[in-house]
């Protein structure tokens, strides 16, 4: 089983990861406007996020609009509301079970038990941050093609916003904690079963010879 201190950072982590997705789902800053080439109107910026499209004024004012259906949206897109919002579901249920099975709790008694619960909440941590690395890296993909694409007029092109680099971070969190947990909550192998050696003396049976 592991230690507390590997399962206190391994808590510590899961917080961090699960706070930097539910920012990623919530805040509009997926793409940002980009000011290149002929594109230098710097009076107002567009930011889009999973729910939301922004426009930021100069004089700080901003004004947001939810995305009128969810059938006009992207591939990507849509795929990046899924996945983002059951890496926070799975968040936290993974937290929920690493508190019931860690060391320093007693929610549970069984000290057999408490390896594979802490376990299995390393590898909800594991499939969380997965989770949210895929659709962040996926419209990481697109956004890059599409700044790079030549066709498409700078007015049009976006930047990466800051929740993609924040998505990126809570993923590595959480498969770094859900890692540790994966290593150090290994179950105890059966002692029940020890292993005894005799001599051949000692096995031999006696035999009183006249």
């Amino acid at each position: 089983m592991g230690s507390v201190g590997v399962q206190i950072v391994c808590v510590a982590l899961g917080v961090l990861g699960l706070i930097g997705v539910i920012v990623c789902c919530a805040v509009p800053r997926w793409k940002v406007s980009s000011f290149t080439g002929n594109n230098i109107v710097t009076a107002q910026s567009s930011q889009e996020g999973l729910w939301t499209e922004c426009v930021v004024q100069s004089t700080g004012q901003q004004q947001c609009k939810n995305y009128d259906s969810l059938l006009v949206l992207s591939s990507d897109l849509q795929a990046a509301r899924a996945m983002t919002i059951i890496s926070c579901m799975l968040s936290c249920l993974s937290l929920l079970i690493l508190f019931c099975g860690a060391d320093f709790t007693t929610c549970i008694e069984n000290e057999d038990a408490k390896p594979k619960i802490s376990l299995v909440a390393g590898v909800g941590m594991l499939l969380a941050g997965l989770l949210v690395i895929i659709p962040v890296s996926w419209s990481a993909h697109i956004i890059v093609s599409t700044f790079n694409n030549p066709l498409i007029p700078a007015s049009q092109k976006r930047e990466l916003g800051a929740c993609i680099f924040v998505g990126w971070g809570a993923g590595v969190l959480l498969l770094l904690g859900g890692g540790l947990l994966c290593c150090f909550s290994r179950p105890k192998s059966s002692s029940g079963g020890t292993a005894k050696y005799y001599s051949n003396s000692a096995s031999a049976p006696n035999k009183n010879y006249v």
